[in-house]
């Protein structure tokens, strides 16, 4: 009998266009519902999320059969036409073109939903560019400074 056994799990990091500081206070909740709801729909699970002002952190676990760009694509494209059609902001909302991924030992979930729920504190002390440097050594993922800002 064939089976398939996995587990899944992503930190996901991405930016608002130009880290302009959009997500305020009177959006967050409202988004990271809008983003948990998105993956529900695409058979994922959200386990925790967080961020300021310019970033959002996704602590998530995805089906076998999806790609995790095709996820970030969708989080994306749906979170921006919400926000934009729903007139929640003045100016207009976008996010940056790339995105930041990493897997996450079963282990270690605990330590990210920490992570993802000091944010605001950590973000004090470093930048989101820092942030994504540091993650990106942690995996062992080369760092692109050329085209960060892209």
């Amino acid at each position: 009998m064939p089976s398939t056994y996995n587990c899944l799990t992503y930190h996901l990091v991405f930016s608002t266009k130009h880290r302009a500081p959009l997500i305020t206070y009177e959006v967050r909740e409202p988004l990271y519902r809008y983003l948990g709801g998105i993956l529900r729909s695409e058979s994922g699970t959200l386990i925790e999320i967080g961020g300021v002002q310019d970033h959002v952190h996704l602590l998530a676990q995805l089906k076998t059969t999806q790609a995790v760009a095709d996820i970030l694509r969708v989080l994306k494209c749906n979170s921006s036409k919400w926000i934009n059609d729903g007139a929640l902001l003045r100016e207009r909302f976008a996010w940056q073109t790339g995105y930041s991924a990493f897997t996450v030992s079963n282990s270690q979930i605990d330590t990210v939903r920490r992570y993802l729920n000091r944010q605001a504190e950590h973000h004090k002390q470093t930048t989101y560019r820092d942030e994504v440097e540091a993650l990106c050594r942690k995996h062992g993922v080369e760092f692109d400074a050329e085209h960060f800002d892209e």
